[in-house]
């Protein structure tokens, strides 16, 4: 049977009802984050904006109190990048991409250190418990190593960010300690399954390049871990094939997507997905991701659209358009600006 083709307007739906960004899922704070594939957080704030959009219960205190408990992890996981993921996801998504992360770290930094060494280094400097990041370097500075060995510890070891640092109220997440190590090893192979599985569930239907990106594997790998998986096919109006879990959500192209706001680099504005669904206009890109800021600009999305920036100035949410919103549309945004500004004031 020929492969269904799925428009544009398609893909665009299916990635907002899987990032629950179409209707605000009643599901807990764990399984919101692990059903979106975990959140990107270079900015730890973010990630309560995100929810906040995503969720129809939602304080900023249920995070911080995730994470100090221990049930939301902050760590490097893919692409060696920070991002909050459940505590049960963490062993198997670090797994997934360990070696593909040490390699490319390899390739980048060049420097000669034996990464074993700084590891071990790194491990009994905290066994009495976190220390920021200058601390750390002091150490590995201090038994010999170059100071640049710090960006890949916690390749070698698993260290997670301690809060109340990388919290809403202390964003800095400066603070290490080691891992918890899961009841039983990690296989490889099955923890390379499921970060697929988790990536298709938020972000699908993808192609493998699309995987690939967002895993930090190549994509001959990609499709060898994909040829172990039961999935669906389409076609995108380009002729691209993509693949899809079988029961994963699959709205019609003309449900209403309402406006949301967005913090800086959500992860559904980055990567594959985000061209693929036509999240970012690319004459809007520039507006939001460029060299010139060290973070990308928040954003808001008008009918599954970015249309415009926004920022909090004191106890108001101030929208930028990018272009002139109609008078329905500019209601229905200065509606959800008023939540907003409600949330970061009293969360």
């Amino acid at each position: 049977m020929p492969d269904r083709h799925l428009s544009w307007h398609h893909l665009n739906r299916a990635l907002l009802t899987r990032q629950h960004l179409l209707t605000r899922t009643h599901h807990d704070l764990k399984t919101t984050v692990e059903d979106v594939g975990g959140l990107q957080t270079q900015y730890s704030p973010s990630a309560y904006t995100g929810l906040w959009s995503r969720m129809s219960t939602f304080r900023k205190s249920g995070l911080t109190e995730a994470l100090m408990s221990g049930e939301i992890i902050q760590s490097w996981v893919m692409r060696c990048t920070i991002h909050m993921v459940s505590a049960a996801d963490h062993p198997r998504l670090t797994e997934a991409v360990r070696e593909h992360r040490r390699q490319l770290w390899h390739r980048t930094t060049k420097i000669d250190v034996d990464m074993d060494a700084v590891a071990t280094t790194v491990r009994e400097a905290l066994q009495d418990g976190p220390r920021t990041q200058a601390e750390l370097v002091k150490v590995i500075e201090g038994a010999g190593h170059p100071k640049e060995a710090f960006s890949g510890a916690q390749l070698w070891i698993d260290l997670v960010r301690v809060p109340p640092a990388g919290t809403w109220d202390r964003p800095r997440a400066h603070v290490y300690g080691l891992a918890t190590p899961p009841p039983a090893p990690v296989d490889r192979e099955q923890a390379e399954e499921h970060l697929a599985r988790r990536y298709l569930g938020g972000f699908g239907p993808a192609t493998p390049g699309d995987l690939a990106r967002y895993a930090g594997w190549s994509i001959t790998f990609t499709r060898g871990v994909l040829a172990r998986l039961a999935l669906r096919t389409f076609r995108d109006p380009d002729g691209a094939v993509l693949v899809d879990l079988p029961d994963a959500p699959l709205p019609d192209a003309d449900v209403p997507a309402p406006v949301r706001f967005l913090g800086t680099w959500d992860a559904v504005l980055l990567l594959g997905h985000a061209v693929r669904a036509g999240l970012l206009p690319p004459e809007y890109r520039h507006h939001v991701f460029h060299t010139r800021k060290p973070q990308s600009a928040p954003t808001f999305l008008v009918d599954g659209r970015v249309a415009g920036t926004w920022r909090c100035a004191e106890d108001r949410i101030e929208v930028t358009p990018f272009e002139p919103l109609t008078t329905a549309v500019r209601e229905e945004v200065g509606a959800e600006a008023e939540r907003l500004a409600t949330f970061h004031v009293d969360g």
